[in-house]
């Protein structure tokens, strides 16, 4: 194989080895991006709660931050 190939190769191989769950999302139509979204925030979030010392006001701050602070009115 050429050297200039060797990345198309590797995606060919990764594709290959995870083809059941690829093929699992047609199957099933589920996706785990609203999961990786709020993921994203949260981990944002911990990146500038350095200065945070008490954890309730952490764990109001992540709710309010992921967008789940509706679910939970008596949080504040």
């Amino acid at each position: 194989m050429p050297k200039e190939l060797a990345e198309l190769a590797q995606l060919g191989r990764s594709l290959w080895a995870r083809r059941t769950e690829i093929l699992a999302y047609f199957d099933t139509g589920a996706s785990n991006g609203p999961v990786e979204a709020i993921n994203g925030r949260l981990e944002h979030l911990r990146g500038i709660a350095l200065g945070f010392r008490n954890l309730n006001h952490y764990i109001l701050r992540s709710l309010i931050h992921s967008g789940g602070l509706a679910e939970h009115p008596d949080a504040l």
